[in-house]
């Protein structure tokens, strides 16, 4: 962790200029008859989950290379996790991947507290192999056409539910590459059906408390055909299973162009919108950092969240999901929790009786720009002096590199080695 003197002295430098910011911004707010104390409130209140994966250098199917430092065990991802918490005090749970992270009980929880942290949802694996593992999942895991393979995926499931019951989690999360390569290399009704009978038996296991998030993601590693390719068929499985069970929304997980704020609203409108798993892309499922390629389509995301923030029951999770193939880690993800909060704060920003109003009345041009009213406004002084009053950095990323933590991980940890070939 790093010590809270560097982080005030860092602190000291920026916080005249972001008092004088942050008032300036307040008075122009109150003009719009907004209270910047109550939108900071509510950003102070917004969490993000981190990826205990997303702390690790990322890669291609041609190679990774490895930062220095890289994190070892769950106990170092745990580390590297804390510090990310520490000076962005906006990703106070991490997510868990089995078995991975596996490790007692006791010591997860020992480390989480250790290092201000709580359990978010659990991961399963049964997209590749793992040692000691009687039965391959080349030809698929929870749809394979062997039973005593689908049994071993199933039972892999509800280890993952056990383990997460242990240290506090209160949710299941479900991805499986599973599909086909070849046209004819499957029977696509059997290879669905197969699934769903899997996940039944997984959801039979789910405890009372607990919500269980199927995610869909339309190739990569099967590029013929997906089992759980896009949202309906997302969609077609949470109503099959259960009240318990919910839709997962990967930002980089559709077709180009696809209408992403549409499908959340849909998915908000039937009640199955279970969380997101937040990241960006360019050409498909790029895993690229929050908000760096089309900001303004991850603030329509939660312009829908936002106008769906009284709906009885609504909680959707709340989680990064990233490859960071040629940055340090912890800046990336400190970076995107930041977008992440950005976007919240200005669709919190838009007049909404006032977007109702003239949507209501057809007036297309005067609705588009209510919105960009809320997205063209800085909202910067918001999240930093949110920021600063829970014990923050201002300036994270600055404070970040001038604490030395990467060189001290480098020093502390083994090296990684890199790899090529396979998706990694």
């Amino acid at each position: 962790m790093i010590d809270k003197t560097l982080i005030e002295q860092s602190n000291d430098v920026a916080i005249a200029r972001l008092k004088a910011d942050y008032d300036a911004l307040g008075e122009h707010l109150d003009r719009r008859g907004i209270d910047i104390a109550a939108i900071k409130t509510k950003v102070t209140k917004y969490g993000i989950a981190i990826p205990s994966w997303g702390v690790g250098t990322g890669g291609t199917r041609f190679a990774r290379f490895p930062g220095g430092g890289e994190p070892n065990t769950i106990f170092d991802k745990l580390d590297d996790c804390g510090v990310i918490q520490q000076l962005t005090r906006a990703t106070p749970s991490v997510s868990l991947h089995i078995p991975w992270d596996k490790a007692p009980a006791a010591d997860l929880l020992a480390k989480a507290e250790e290092t201000g942290l709580g359990f978010d949802a659990m991961n399963s694996n049964t997209f590749q192999d793992h040692p000691g593992q009687e039965h391959s999942y080349k030809f698929g895991s929870l749809s394979h056409t062997d039973a005593d393979t689908r049994q071993q995926a199933v039972e892999h499931n509800l280890e993952c539910i056990e383990i997460g019951q242990a240290i506090g989690s209160k949710a299941l999360t479900i991805w499986v590459g599973d599909g086909s390569n070849f046209p004819g290399q499957t029977n696509l009704t059997r290879q669905f059906d197969r699934y769903l009978d899997a996940t039944k038996q997984i959801y039979a296991g789910l405890p009372s408390d607990w919500r269980l998030f199927t995610e869909h993601k339309m190739f990569e590693p099967a590029f013929y055909s997906t089992v759980v390719q896009d949202w309906g068929t997302n969609y077609l499985i949470a109503t099959e299973l259960g009240d318990q069970a919910y839709c997962l929304v990967d930002l980089g997980h559709h077709a180009p162009n696809v209408n992403i704020e549409m499908i959340v609203a849909r998915l908000i409108r039937f009640g199955k919108l279970g969380g997101f798993h937040f990241n960006d892309s360019k050409y498909g499922d790029d895993d690229l950092d929050t908000g760096s390629i089309d900001p303004y389509r991850l603030f329509l995301v939660f312009n829908e969240l936002v106008e769906a923030e009284n709906v009885k029951g609504f909680d959707p999770a709340h989680m990064l999901d990233q490859s960071h193939n040629v940055t340090d880690p912890i800046e990336s993800l400190m970076g995107s929790a930041i977008e992440v909060q950005r976007a919240y704060a200005q669709a919190l920003l838009v007049d909404r009786a006032a977007l109702n109003g003239f949507q209501d009345n057809n007036d297309a041009l005067m609705a588009t720009n209510m919105l960009k009213v809320g997205f063209r406004t800085d909202v910067d002084p918001i999240l930093a002096m949110a920021r600063m009053e829970q014990g923050g950095a201002i300036d994270p990323i600055q404070a970040y590199r001038n604490s030395g933590y990467r060189d001290h991980v480098t020093a502390q940890r083994p090296a990684v080695a890199g790899a090529g070939g396979g998706i990694v």
